[in-house]
């Protein structure tokens, strides 16, 4: 099974999935945890970093279409890498996917080029370089003001020497790319929306990881 995790910067993916990886090895299955950008063993994951770090311009700068195809390109170096993994694991866990390169850039597009980019990434992604689809997908859904007050508690980052990367410094771009997201869970069933937030403010990192195994044993179930 590959299962990923997809939200905004600072919904806490990465901790949700490592949460979820090691509950499934204490479960006694077979799993593993891969982050996408990989940052430091790809060559387009390096261009990534690069990318947010601002060396090729502004978010507003660099063509969408351009910029998917540098996370695009970090996946397809990992392609084998990826299938290894699912072929010697029970599940495979992922932080980010392709669906982050979708809704990342489709945040950037309006009207008829926004559909078209979403369409450009899968015919990539999924069509040329035949990347594995995932089974399912939990967004994690966080307002983007929520979202950069835990940006600001982050660790230092491999990639950024920053406190926040082009991306995560723009509350507007941020919740442009949480309506992307929900378009994107909307229109498919593999998807699983977790609200992180309750009566005006975030949910417990423990209530969050207990929903999302609830939704994944039902899943596993069928």
């Amino acid at each position: 099974m590959l299962v990923a995790f997809e939200g905004i910067d600072g919904s806490g993916k990465g901790t949700q999935a490592h949460r979820l990886h090691e509950r499934l090895v204490s479960s006694g299955r077979r799993a593993e945890l891969i982050s996408f950008p990989r940052y430091e063993s790809t060559l387009f994951g390096k261009a990534v970093g690069e990318f947010l770090n601002g060396r090729f311009g502004s978010l507003s700068e660099v063509n969408p279409f351009l910029v998917s195809l540098l996370y695009a390109g970090d996946r397809f170096e990992s392609r084998d890498f990826l299938k290894a993994a699912l072929d010697n694991n029970d599940v495979v866990v992922l932080d980010r996917y392709v669906a982050s390169n979708m809704a990342h850039q489709g945040a950037k597009c309006t009207g008829d080029e926004h559909a078209e980019i979403v369409d450009w990434i899968e015919k990539i992604e999924y069509g040329l370089y035949e990347m594995p689809q995932p089974d399912l997908v939990f967004l994690l859904d966080l307002p983007a003001a929520e979202a950069q007050r835990l940006i600001e508690k982050k660790q230092a980052r491999s990639y950024t020497e920053k406190k926040a990367d082009l991306q995560e410094a723009d509350a507007e771009y941020l919740e442009s790319v949480r309506r992307a997201y929900l378009e994107l869970s909307a229109a498919s069933d593999r998807w699983q929306t977790i609200d992180l937030c309750r009566d005006n403010a975030v949910r417990p990192v423990d209530e969050i990881g207990e929903a999302i195994w609830e939704r994944l044993s039902e899943f596993s179930a069928k």
